[in-house]
């Protein structure tokens, strides 16, 4: 799905494009409401590959739009999610198919993510995260060199960055799934616009008894928030701060006592407010300076 990043877009096109898998791959684009000329430049540059133009519908629903294909007669029998912010390198492909087809029960697979500096991408892999331990990674406690165990968990601290093992989740920038396992926990979820689906679907592959696998022989470039402002927009704040509390009302809260759950959705609202606060001081100070 790509929406106004032409310029990353076209480079993880590029990617896709001299470091093919080695079985045949279709390339697909949903362009949800580029404004920026992507649409055109997908068809201009990248001949090969399928459009589908839509409105701003959303990650999940974009998505989607391929992912329900799974359920053809002549679907393939594995689908890449991959970000326009992304880059593939020689044998990334090929090392996440090797390992889903080396276990019928892997339903999804993730690789190695790496920043623009060629450093670890920590959402490449990630563990469910508890009121703790969601606590002290967005105050950034539980991403300090040393943190405990439970308040590091959300980090998947336990699986090494080198090591290939089974995760909660990985990232939706890179995420080959199993066609299969997609008939039978179904899509995406379009009640998250943006943020938190991917999560909300390695949550829904696990509870179907699907593996989720973390595999670091495959690496991509991540150059995260790059299809996106330095800093989220108040709708994309809404979006994110709505997903965090709706994953947690569908697979948490019923498990909870009631205080508990207050807590956590204050703690969502606070920490939205303080983020609006955080973006609108921001955008005063650019149009200050500017």
């Amino acid at each position: 799905m790509a929406h106004g990043a032409r310029e990353l877009l076209g480079n993880c096109l590029m990617s896709l494009r001299e470091h093919p898998p080695s079985i045949p791959m279709r390339v697909t684009v949903v362009d949800s409401g580029s404004p920026d000329g992507t649409p055109d430049m997908v068809e201009e540059d990248f001949p090969e590959v399928r459009l589908m133009r839509r409105s701003n519908i959303g990650f999940s629903a974009a998505n989607n739009r391929v992912l329900l294909e799974s359920g053809q007669e002549d679907a393939p029998g594995l689908f890449l999610l991959l970000n326009p912010d992304t880059e593939v390198r020689q044998g990334t492909i090929d090392a996440a198919i090797t390992r889903i087809e080396s276990d019928p029960r892997i339903g999804m697979v993730g690789v190695r993510l790496v920043t623009a500096d060629g450093s670890f991408d920590h959402a490449a892999k990630r563990s469910f995260p508890t009121p703790l331990s969601a606590l002290a990674h967005f105050t950034g406690i539980g991403r300090r060199a040393g943190a405990s165990p439970a308040l590091s968990q959300y980090r998947a601290t336990d699986l090494g960055e080198d090591q290939p093992g089974e995760v909660d989740a990985v990232n939706g920038a890179f995420m080959l799934v199993r066609a299969e396992a997609i008939r039978q926990v179904g899509p995406l979820d379009e009640g998250y616009w943006l943020y938190m689906e991917d999560l909300d679907w390695c949550r829904r592959f696990g509870l179907a008894g699907w593996k989720v696998f973390y595999e670091p022989a495959g690496m991509a470039l991540h150059l995260k928030g790059g299809s996106s402002p330095a800093r989220r927009q108040p709708r994309q704040e809404i979006a994110f701060h709505r997903g965090m509390g709706r994953f947690y009302r569908r697979f948490d809260a019923g498990g909870n006592p009631g205080a508990v759950n207050l807590a956590v959705y204050l703690g969502i609202g606070i920490k939205l407010l303080i983020s609006l606060a955080i973006s609108a001081a921001s955008g005063n100070s650019r149009k200050t300076a500017g």
